[in-house]
Formats: C-alpha cells, structure tokens, sequence
C-alpha cells in the first residue's frame, strides 16, 4: 500500500511533515503515486479538484478509493498561504499580501481587471537577488527563492477567489513580473507553469502566460527547451553603458548577448515573439537618440515595445518622463515599424504598479540596509547616458 513519496519538495510553504502536493505538476504527481503504489491517472483527478474546482480537502474527492483518500489526509496537504491584507486601488486594481510561510515572511500579488480578461501579477522570489537602480522590491533584498506551491499558490487563491465573487473565468492572464527574478528560480518557475497551461490544471493558454526576465542569459537558452509561453525582457536602456547602470545584470551578460539569447528563444518559432520592457525615466532612457539607438538593436527581432511610464516610490531618485516625451518616443519607434504600446499605469495609488511590490521579508542580503544608509549620497545623482 502507500508509503512515503520519494518525490522531492523543496522549500515546503510550512513546517509540517506533510507533503505540499501544491509542488507538483502533473509529471511529478505521476512519479509521486506510481512509487507509492496507485496509478498515475491519479495525478489528473487530484488535479482537477484542487486546481479546477478548487477543493484541498482531500475526504471529498470521491472519485478516488477510501484508502487512497485517508493517505492523502494523512500524509499529504494542499497548503494555500494566509491573506494578510487586501487593497483594492481607484481603477479595481487589487493587491494582496499573502504569507508564505509561517515566519513573517510575505509576498505581493496583484490583480488587474480589464473588460475581457483578468491578469495576475506573480511573484517568484522573496524580494530579488538582482539590483536594477528604478526598482523598488530590489531595494528591499532578497530572502529566498519561492517553491513551487507558493508560485501557484497564488494563481490558486486568486482564481478561486473570482469565482467564489460570481466571476465566470477566473483569472485568465498570468505574467511572472511580480516580486523577484524568475529566471534564477527556474525550476520551480517552469514547474508552476506547467500546472498553470495543463488542461488538468488552469489550461491557460501559452500565450496568456508570460515569463519576465531582466536577461539571464543561460536561463533564456535553457527556457526555449522547456516551455513555449511569451517572453518578456526587461531592456530598459539601448547602450550597455546606460544599463550597466540600470539593470546591473548587464555587466555579466551585455545586450549583444542578450539579443543573441532572443534570437534563440524565438527562431524556428512563427508564433514566437519578444515583449522588450523599457521603462521610462526622466531624462535618462527618454531621449529621441535613445529611441534611435534602440530601433538599431531590436529591428531585426519580432517583437513588441511596451514602453512603462516610471511609478515612484519612497526615495526614488528617478522620475518619469513627461508624457510629451513618452509620446514622441512612441511614435519615432513605431514610425520605424516597432509595434510600441504605453503601458498604462495600474494600481498606482496603492503601489501595486509595476515595480512597486516590496512585500514583507527579513532581508538576507543587507541590501535594504546598506540602500538606506546610501540614500544622501545617491540623491540627486543623474546617471551618465
């Protein structure tokens, strides 16, 4: 009969003995009832109770045996986190603050209505290991990466969450640009994925879900042999020197390299494309040579151009750019047959916009720390471009 998985989890969403089946997708589910016994049909309907119907308890799965049921409740737990706090901004943006484990530890989400579709914002690490200058979750630190179960997890609360409201689909859109960088947690990330486009699990289709990344490159290659969702780069500067400075991850893989790794995430792919991120800063990234110089970079690579007016925070030393100068460097990229869209700013009002979500950590990077006792000396300074 059953005995324990000897499938792994790591980073368990609590301190119990019981495995988190949250952690697993639909392979991993498989392996984890054939070594115990069952069979792997199994994973399938465990995984429409709990991610399409949204049932954790497993006593009402009544399509599975007794026993089977009374090990799962014995030995097994679909561990959701709690929701410390719920904000809902002026344009029906919603933020949530949802705990992890059972330290303080905590992360943010967010929501974003729109008439055909509701977008979820994601979070896939505590805090962020990267320390791009206009963002305020690198301010904070980093903690940890997140397992699997607290990547979805958050889809799961969210979803489930509209449809108990009388919403019809639920969540319909997820992109991974919530807190931290996906790439450098890419196991748990393409696990959460996965569960994410399975038809057992939320069947979102591929190109309703997004990857985010500020350009780790041997992830991006390793990424086009492991899914098929959209990409996302976060560029943000047309010349190695200015992003040096922005996206710091760029002194250890430049633009040249990172292009190449576009290159490879979409050739030999028709429906493939890249969303290059720029965000828009005063008198820093804003200028029409800045428009010319990245029209250079990006004009032989399918893609779209969202360009992302700056939202401020606490002790910003940037500002966004006045949306005359938005304006025109949306219409020089696009004369040049750029697709560009300007993203509209959403949930601003409760910093739930992009790059806004700090969540709540103990930091074990000391960078929040050493950010504030740097603060005076930063003020001011405007970045050489």
């Amino acid at each position: 009969m059953f005995g324990r998985a000897r499938v792994p989890v790591s980073n368990p969403m609590s301190a119990t003995e019981k495995i988190n089946l949250l952690d697993f997708n639909r392979n991993a589910l498989e392996a984890f009832f054939v070594s115990n016994g069952e069979k792997p049909f199994h994973a399938r309907q465990l995984m429409q109770w709990v991610h399409q119907r949204g049932v954790t308890d497993f006593s009402l799965m009544t399509d599975m045996s007794k026993s089977l049921r009374e090990f799962l409740s014995a030995n097994c737990c679909i561990e959701r986190p709690r929701m410390l706090a719920h904000q809902r901004a002026s344009d029906g943006t919603r933020k949530w603050l949802l705990s992890v484990d059972d330290s303080d530890n905590a992360i943010e989400c967010v929501l974003i209505p729109e008439k055909s579709r509701m977008t979820l914002c994601i979070s896939s690490q505590l805090g962020c290991t990267l320390n791009c200058s206009f963002c305020a979750t690198a301010k904070q630190g980093f903690n940890r990466n997140l397992s699997t179960a607290e990547i979805i997890a958050q889809l799961h609360f969210a979803h489930h969450s509209l449809l108990a409201e009388g919403y019809a689909q639920g969540v319909t859109n997820v992109v991974m640009m919530g807190m931290g960088e996906p790439l450098l947690n890419f196991d748990a990330v393409i696990a959460a994925v996965d569960m994410m486009c399975d038809d057992y699990g939320y069947a979102l289709s591929k190109r309703r879900v997004t990857i985010s990344t500020a350009g780790v490159v041997p992830a991006m290659e390793k990424l086009e042999q492991s899914t098929d969702v959209a990409l996302a780069v976060s560029l943000h500067a047309p010349n190695d020197r200015l992003r040096n400075q922005l996206v710091p991850i760029n002194r250890k893989y430049p633009i040249r390299e990172l292009l190449r790794a576009c290159h490879g995430y979409i050739d030999g792919y028709k429906s493939r494309k890249i969303t290059f991120e720029y965000v828009m800063l005063d008198g820093v990234n804003d200028s029409l040579e800045h428009a010319r110089q990245l029209v250079e970079l990006i004009r032989d690579i399918p893609c779209k151009l969202n360009l992302i007016p700056f939202n401020p925070y606490e002790h910003a030393i940037y500002r966004c750019s006045e949306q005359e100068a938005i304006d025109r460097f949306r219409d020089y990229t696009a004369s040049k047959g750029i697709v560009t869209v300007t993203r509209r700013a959403r949930g601003d009002d409760i910093d739930a916009a992009c790059g806004q979500l700090v969540g709540a950590f103990h930091d074990r990077s000391r960078r929040s720390e050493k950010y504030q006792l740097s603060l005076k000396e930063i003020k001011g300074i405007r970045l050489a471009n």
